[in-house]
C-alpha cells in the first residue's frame, strides 16, 4: 500500500474510534465502524502502513505525578535558509521537555511547547539553547501557561473529512 491510499467513510470512522480509544478490541471496533472483523483488522493494518496511524500511546495525567510548568515560546531565527531552521528543529528534537515544534507564519519563525519540571529547569534550557552557536536564535518570547481549562487530544475528523463520512 503506497500513502496515495484514498480514505473513504469507514476508514475516517476507524480513525475517529481509535481516536477515543487506542485500546478497543477489533471486534468493538468492527461493530462501531458496521464491518466484521477480518475486514475492519485489514483497514486498521492498511491504514498503519500507509502511515495514517502513526502510533499508540496512553494519555498520562501529569498533574497527578507532581507540579510541572508548561511554557510556549516564540522563537525567531537570526537567519531563513533551510539549514538555519533544519539546525533549530534538531537541536529542539534532543530537548526532551520540548514537547511540541510548530513552524508558523506570522511575526516569529517558531511556536514551541515546553514541559519542564519547574521555571529554574526552563531557565537551564533555554539559557544551553541560546549559548548555541549554531541554533540561531534571533530572539525568543516565553509565555508560562497558569492553568489549562482544557486540552482536546481527539482531532475533530468528520467535520474536517465531512465530504468521506
Amino acid at each position: 500500500m503506497t500513502a496515495r491510499y484514498k480514505l473513504d467513510r469507514i476508514d475516517i470512522k476507524i480513525l475517529v474510534e481509535l481516536q477515543r480509544n487506542g485500546r478497543i478490541t477489533n471486534v468493538e471496533l468492527a461493530d462501531l465502524v458496521a464491518l466484521s472483523p477480518s475486514p475492519c483488522l485489514m483497514r486498521v493494518k492498511k491504514l498503519q502502513q500507509a502511515g495514517y496511524i502513526t502510533g499508540y500511546t496512553a494519555q498520562i495525567d501529569v498533574a497527578k505525578l507532581g507540579e510541572t510548568l508548561t511554557v510556549f515560546t516564540e522563537f525567531t531565527l537570526k537567519n531563513h535558509r533551510q539549514i538555519d531552521f533544519a539546525r533549530f528543529q534538531e537541536a529542539l528534537e534532543k530537548i526532551d521537555s520540548c514537547v511540541e515544534c510548530h513552524l508558523v507564519s506570522g511575526g516569529y519563525d517558531y511556536l514551541v511547547k515546553f514541559v519542564t519540571a519547574s521555571i529554574a529547569d526552563y531557565q537551564n534550557i533555554l539559557e544551553a539553547l541560546i549559548d548555541r552557536d549554531d541554533v540561531g536564535i534571533d530572539k525568543y518570547f516565553s509565555f508560562v501557561v497558569m492553568k489549562t481549562p482544557f486540552m482536546k487530544t481527539q482531532v475533530p475528523l468528520t467535520r474536517l473529512f465531512a465530504d468521506r463520512v
